[in-house]
């Protein structure tokens, strides 16, 4: 009976054998010449490393500003409200509905649209004319800490 063996790939290359005397090629120095970093045992060189040439991230002038500090809020229009057709709109109703990513962060209603009935909204912060316009039509703007005290 003949058996059928497979047959290795030919991408798979046997591995250089170094260190193995003189007589293979790869003796004496093992394919790493002979002084310098990377002879040494434990060399290595990271991406960003320019041989002592100026980094890049230091060559490039820098432009601008970047405050650590700022409080980023998740944007909602009153408009968008309008269109829900809820008595209380909560963070985790607009978590729900889509108009917010997370409900945790913080959310700031902003006055562009109208209110035509009166609602409950917890948020964050509001702009001066979406306060205006949601107690104008009879609604209130609470803060979110009031939320948390009514649960």
């Amino acid at each position: 009976m003949e058996s059928v063996g497979l047959k290795k790939p030919s991408y798979i290359k046997k591995p250089k054998r170094v260190g193995r005397g003189t007589g293979s090629g790869h003796g004496k120095t093992s394919c790493r010449g002979q002084k310098g970093q990377m002879s040494r045992s434990g060399a290595k060189r990271r991406p960003w490393f320019e041989g002592g040439q100026m980094p890049l991230q230091r060559r490039v002038p820098k432009r601008g500003f970047h405050n650590n500090f700022k409080i980023e809020y998740q944007l909602i229009n009153l408009a968008q409200l309008a269109k829900l057709n809820v008595e209380e709109i909560t963070p985790a109703v607009l978590a729900a509905k889509g108009l917010v990513k997370k409900e945790n962060e913080l959310i700031k209603i902003l006055g562009t649209g109208t209110v035509t009935k009166a609602v409950k909204i917890y948020a964050d912060a509001y702009s001066a004319a979406a306060r205006d316009k949601i107690q104008k039509a009879g609604g209130t703007a609470l803060a979110r800490v009031a939320l948390q005290d009514k649960q």
